[in-house]
Formats: structure tokens, sequence, C-alpha cells
């Protein structure tokens, strides 16, 4: 029942080239980032990120962008990351933008058992009738591009209404990040970290969280769990230093004057 690693590099020295690997964190907050550089030393590539976002260009996800270390994203958005865009508009990385709630959805159904479901997210537009760019060539042209999803009709209480399907995602692995958690795995978020963390866990076939505070069997009140311990495989304790890195996305601040 100890799932407490001896260190980040061993928790994900198994993790193979070409994986799928969920990624919990919103921008940079909550972020798996200890993990992440593990990876990045590790020396996998061929990887495909499932994650809101892909951090900045030189910390969270962008660290593996740019080393080149990704071939495939499933995100929400390009957010801040300006090599991100830059690879996906050369053709470098293939991009499957998902509306957001449907990405978590995607990902808590993953976790759940549930192969897929119908959302009223996407009909109507290239989300549900295919078309959108996954992937372009060095010259600008669209070479893959999202297939057209199955779409049915549903009584609501508004009426007859159309749903488009989905599918879940499970990950080989998952990275998250918890504020608090023992070592059975089970874990606490704080505040806006408990974003897509939770959802992270649950999709990955072998989840790894690294923890900021690491506390014995027990000493977290059940009522206040949000990932139990049946969701995660593996636990690295952050030293302090490690768990007080925590980096601000981008800053917005008015002059003293």
């Amino acid at each position: 029942m100890d799932k407490v690693m001896g260190s980040a590099a061993e928790a994900v020295a198994d993790v193979a080239s070409g994986s799928t690997v969920a990624v919990g964190g919103f921008g940079l907050c909550g972020i798996p980032a200890v993990l992440i550089e593990a990876l990045l030393e590790a020396g996998v590539d061929d990887l495909e990120a499932v994650s809101n976002n892909a951090g900045v260009d030189d910390w969270g996800l962008g660290r593996l962008l740019a080393a080149g270390r990704l071939r495939r994203m499933v995100a929400s958005y390009v957010g801040e990351n300006r090599e991100f865009a830059r690879q996906y508009l050369a053709g470098e990385l293939e991009v499957e933008l998902t509306p957001q709630g449907t990405l978590a959805e995607r990902m808590r159904a993953g976790g759940s058992g549930i192969p897929a479901f119908f959302t009223a997210t996407g009909v109507g537009t290239q989300v549900a009738e295919g078309g959108l760019p996954w992937r372009y060539d060095s010259d600008g042209n669209v070479v893959v591009a999202s297939p057209p999803k199955p779409t049915q009709v549903f009584e609501t209480a508004e009426g007859p209404r159309e749903f488009v399907l989905e599918h879940a995602i499970v990950a080989d692995v998952a990275l998250v990040r918890a504020w608090k958690g023992d070592r059975h795995g089970n874990l606490v978020y704080k505040d806006a970290a408990r974003n897509f963390n939770p959802l992270a866990a649950m999709c990955g076939r072998v989840t790894v969280a690294e923890v900021e505070e690491l506390v014995e069997p027990g000493q977290i009140d059940p009522n206040q769990v949000h990932t139990p311990g049946v969701f995660v495989q593996r636990v690295v304790a952050l030293t302090p230093e490690q768990a007080a890195d925590k980096r601000i996305e981008k800053r917005t601040v008015r002059s003293a004057s």
C-alpha cells in the first residue's frame, strides 16, 4: 500500500516513447513541473500529451515541446506558449483542439469506465462536422483534419435536441500535482490547482502524483480527499524548494504612480 517512490526519475523511469500522457494543471497553476522535468531528463519522445494547454515556452509542458519530445497534443487552447503555436502552424506538431468542458468530461469518462458520451457542445460546428485542422505541412496546407462525429437527437425538457458523440480519454500515464497526499495515494488539491488534476488522475492507467506535503495514512480527513488512492499508483514527495517553485504565467500590474 505504500506508493511513495524514491525520486521523480524513478517514478517515470518506465514511461515509454510513444506513450499518451495526461497532465494536470491549468496554465502554470497546479502543473506537475517536477515530474515533467524528470520525463524530459529520461529522454522519451514521440509523446502524445493530453492537457488543457502546454504551459509556457520555458516551463511545464513547454519544456518537452522545446525539446521536440511531443508529436501530438489534445488541448483546449494554445495559451501563452509561442513555441506551441509555431510548431502547430509549421506542421511539426499535431493538435486536437477540444472544447474545454468536453476535454474535462472525456478525461473523467475515461476514469469512470464510460467509453463515450453525448454532449451538445460543438453541434453545428466543425467540432461535430469535421474539418478542424489537426496537422499542417510546412507550406501551411492542412494534411490531417478532424473526422465528422456521429450525432443523435434526444428528447430534452426543451424538446428534441441534437447531441454529438465524444470518446473518452484513457492515457498510458497521468502526471498530477497535489497540495497534500498520503502514502496510500489519497490526494488533496488546493484552490485553483483543483482543476484538471483530479480528471487527469482518473484517466491514467498509471497515475503518478507529486505532492507538496506527504502525510501518513489517516492524517487526511476522508471527507477532504479529492482523488482517492485507488486512482493513484505512485507518489513523489517534493522537497520544500520544489514545492515552493510556483511560477506565474502572466503578470498584469499597474504603475506605481
